[in-house]
């Protein structure tokens, strides 16, 4: 935990409940399914949005918001963060009580964007969104093939109740943290919220989501300071472009021993190439390179 950081509530809710649904046979049998909650975040007092979240790390998400928006830039400006489910909001204090710094211009034009529950990007974060360009790393097929599975193993609400995104930050093939929510844009600004806490820098960081790489994720990658983002669903033209445009390593339909690389391709050392079906064959032989 960073040294002189906000003090946290900690009021997590069960990501799951368990309710009764008939099946196919007609018999009656108890299931699990995801919860869900708005919570409105209030800085000074001042209200900013409402997020729908599981609840899991309330404090985390509302703190990867603030970042992934940049609307701090930093964490120590933060005094607490308290969530309160009873009245379903949280209530972040800044240490010097003025809120967000140039409130009306940095929160003046925003995007309703394509996450899940219509996430939202405010203009101060497409702002700061080319201030570096990052570094791409070198990754071996073989340590990807092996994140890949260490991520399968994990154990996941999507396996139990369903209706959610996972999202994970992950150096070579082990992940750091795996945080699921109801939205895949919600997990990646509690993993960001939680990096934030640790101070820990993302340039040698996988960032993984099981949803799609649309811009949005590109974006809050970048913001995270993460070269390499993988996804076992597909990208969005957007998507591509940006990352392009920021120099990221964009790999998607990644299950299994099969993945595509859309971006930065020569940064992956394919050093566990799996053996060629007649079909694939065909289908290499009329393919074009991905730059």
């Amino acid at each position: 935990m960073i040294s002189g950081g906000p003090k946290l509530s900690r009021r997590r809710l069960s990501p799951s409940h368990a309710v009764e649904a008939r099946d196919e046979q007609g018999d009656t049998r108890e299931v699990r399914v995801a919860g869900e909650r708005p919570l409105t975040l209030f800085i000074d007092d001042r209200e900013l949005i409402t997020l729908m979240t599981l609840g899991t790390r309330p404090e985390e998400l509302a703190l990867g918001y603030l970042r992934n928006q940049r609307l701090f830039d930093d964490i120590n400006d933060i005094a607490s963060v308290e969530t309160d489910w009873d009245r379903e909001r949280v209530d972040i204090t800044t240490r010097d009580g003025r809120g967000v710094a140039d409130w009306e211009e940095k929160l003046a034009h925003k995007t309703v964007t394509t996450g899940c529950g219509q996430g939202t990007i405010f203009s101060c974060s497409i702002d700061k969104l080319y201030e570096r360009r990052l570094s791409p790393q070198k990754i071996k097929q073989s340590v990807l093939y092996k994140l890949l599975h260490n991520i399968a193993k994990l154990p996941t609400l999507y396996k139990t109740a369903g209706a959610v995104h996972g999202c994970a930050v992950c150096r070579g093939a082990e992940p750091l943290m795996f945080i699921e929510d109801v939205g895949r844009h919600n997990a990646a600004d509690a993993i960001a919220g939680m990096l934030w806490l640790e101070d820990m820098p993302g340039d040698d960081l996988i960032f993984y989501t099981t949803g799609r790489l649309t811009s949005e994720i590109v974006m809050k990658s970048a913001h995270l300071g993460a070269p390499t983002l993988l996804s076992r669903s597909g990208v969005t033209h957007m998507g591509l472009e940006l990352a392009a445009d920021l120099n990221i390593t964009m790999i998607a339909r990644a299950k299994g021993r099969h993945f595509l690389v859309y971006n930065n391709a020569d940064f992956i050392e394919y050093d566990d190439k799996p053996a060629r079906t007649p079909r694939t064959a065909v289908r290499q032989s009329g393919s074009r390179s991905l730059s």
